[in-house]
């Protein structure tokens, strides 16, 4: 069965570089968002499989998002990996409840097989 995936990210390139590697590699469907309030609204209304989520975005960064996130009882089991540039910079606490942590820039098959791995399928 085919995973669906949330790439949230306020930079379209890795949008659509994430989405076409997803879909090509792994075979799964991807939903994209430009803001943590667009990922949020997709995530409350979508079933997902996982959110890959970007840290640094304008207005709801990642881990405003990724609180939300937890705060609520539909989306808090949605495995998250975070996308990051830089160090992360959040409480041990809200890390736990992360997936997995991916360094931009990322290679793209091993982020596919570290998201495939979380997930419990081999490709």
């Amino acid at each position: 069965m085919s995973k669906k995936i949330l790439v949230v990210d306020d930079d379209e390139a890795i949008q659509e570089v994430i989405k076409t590697c997803l879909e090509d590699l792994a075979g799964w469907q991807v939903l994209l968002a430009g803001s943590g309030l667009e990922g949020l609204r997709i995530a409350n209304s979508e079933a997902l499989d996982a959110i890959l989520l970007d840290i640094s975005m304008p207005k709801m960064n990642g881990i405003e998002m990724l609180r939300k996130l937890q705060e609520n009882d539909s989306t808090r089991k949605i495995p998250v990996f975070l996308l990051t540039a830089r160090t992360v910079s959040a409480d041990r606490q809200q890390l736990e409840q992360v997936a997995g942590v991916i360094i931009k820039p990322f290679n793209i098959i091993k982020l596919v097989e570290q998201v495939s791995q979380s997930l419990g399928k081999r490709l």
